[in-house]
């Protein structure tokens, strides 16, 4: 028995996320579909997250056991054929027999995507987050370097069982400018349920003085998601990059 790494990239427009849904179109359902007409047998893919609905990948990995002898690039090439144009296999490679895209993870990184502008932009209504107000990118980096470092993010985290080990370790929380597209990149080495989102709903709500950066620690510390931000919509999220050893992560 085989076990494949693949990495793959998907526009996550059409799809109720990655996970396989009772009467729902989702990621999963439709890879497997086509991995397994591929390989000519039945397959089940191992994701590394459960990316939510509207929610896009630049780098997603999922592992898959097989008994076929396809070459990797045979693989890439066969399955390529058989997607829908919104996902794309990047790569595949042989993985040691205890390798699992989720489990074997260290750490993710995400970008959230926003359009300043008055005007919309037709290109990216499902790509970017389109934003009207004035964007204060002094304010909002302040604000990210709360979140930095070994922290307890249940008030990022929606409904968050009692029992839910909270506590996540942010490597890093970085806001870029290009023109009218702000890009927020955070690092970490896991994240809670639509805890970017709810993260970058919350700096949102700094940026138009909803919450002041001497807030956010004690909204941390009370650990109330009620606290925190608005939830940010999902199309302007991506799962940008997957690590899987300490030293890819910390040297990207």
């Amino acid at each position: 028995m085989r076990n494949l790494k693949v990495m793959m990239a998907y526009r996550g427009t059409a799809y109720h996320g990655f996970q396989i849904q009772n009467n729902a179109n989702t990621i999963q359902a439709v890879v497997e579909r086509c991995v397994g007409k591929v390989l000519n047998e039945p397959v089940t893919i191992q994701g590394c997250s459960r990316t939510d609905a509207g929610v896009h990948a630049r780098q997603y990995c999922f592992s898959v056991q097989t008994e076929s002898r396809i070459a990797p690039l045979g693989f890439v090439r066969g399955v390529n054929g058989e997607l829908p144009k919104d996902i794309s296999i990047l790569s595949c490679e042989d993985a040691d027999p205890d390798f699992h895209a989720r489990f074997s993870c260290v750490g993710k990184r995400y970008v959230y995507r926003i359009h300043c502008s008055e005007s919309k932009d037709p290109f990216t209504t499902d790509l970017a987050l389109h934003y009207r107000r004035p964007f204060r990118p002094d304010l909002v980096r302040e604000a990210a370097q709360h979140f930095v470092g070994e922290h307890d993010f249940r008030a990022f985290c929606s409904n968050c069982a009692e029992n839910t080990n909270t506590i996540r370790h942010i490597h890093s929380f970085d806001v870029e400018i290009d023109g009218e597209e702000v890009k927020m990149l955070v690092k970490g080495n896991g994240f809670l349920y639509n805890m970017v989102r709810i993260l970058v709903g919350t700096l949102l709500d700094v940026n138009e003085g909803r919450i002041g950066v001497d807030e956010l620690d004690g909204i941390m510390a009370a650990g109330k998601r009620v606290l925190a931000g608005r939830t940010a919509l999902p199309h302007g999220l991506y799962l940008d990059r997957v690590y899987y050893t300490d030293e890819e992560m910390l040297s990207d």
